[in-house]
């Protein structure tokens, strides 16, 4: 049965609201139960950034998760924030192109990923979100690639259509980079 709780966090404009969405519409588009709750600090860009995602074959009742089954880490504060909150035996994603030599939980599972230096190497550092999402997608087992890049395709359209490629290798890195 599915039945999964994240939240992605990070500074405004590390692309933690797309990440959230792209989860929430693929679940959506494979008939599932899902809610996406975003959460913005005051500032625009370089704020804080979060969000939660619940997806279920049963009903969603709430957009709080008190204790998720899986967090997305893009920066320090982030970690601060939420790895208490992650369940024992959770899988906490960290992106060690930002956070470093920190002390983490013993009780969880955690996937180091170097996202921004694998997103620097594509050419792109705005793909860090999507190389940490195709880690939590190849962790998971959540979704296919090609079920999340059909969803991209449709949010990515006009000028941003020529992005689908970068942001399609940044999730295949992303699952290499947790083999």
């Amino acid at each position: 049965m599915i039945g999964e709780k994240v939240i992605i966090a990070g500074f405004g404009g590390q692309g933690v609201m797309l990440m959230g969405q792209l989860l929430s519409y693929t679940a959506t588009a494979n008939e599932l139960n899902t809610l996406w709750f975003p959460s913005y600090g005051p500032e625009t860009r370089g704020g804080t950034a979060n969000c939660s995602i619940t997806i279920s074959e049963t009903s969603v009742n709430s957009p709080v998760i008190s204790t998720p089954d899986s967090i997305i880490i893009m920066n320090l504060p982030s970690l601060d924030k939420f790895q208490p909150k992650l369940k024992k035996g959770g899988h906490l994603f960290l992106n060690t192109s930002l956070v470093k030599d920190v002390v983490l939980r013993e009780d969880v599972n955690v996937h180091e990923v170097a996202a921004n230096d694998i997103a620097f190497k594509l050419g792109n550092l705005k793909v860090a979100n999507m190389v940490m999402l195709g880690a939590y997608l190849e962790v998971t087992k959540l979704f296919e690639t090609e079920e999340v890049l059909s969803v991209l395709k449709k949010k990515f359209t006009g000028s941003k259509a020529g992005l689908i490629e970068v942001n399609r290798l940044a999730l295949e890195e992303g699952r290499k980079a947790v083999l």
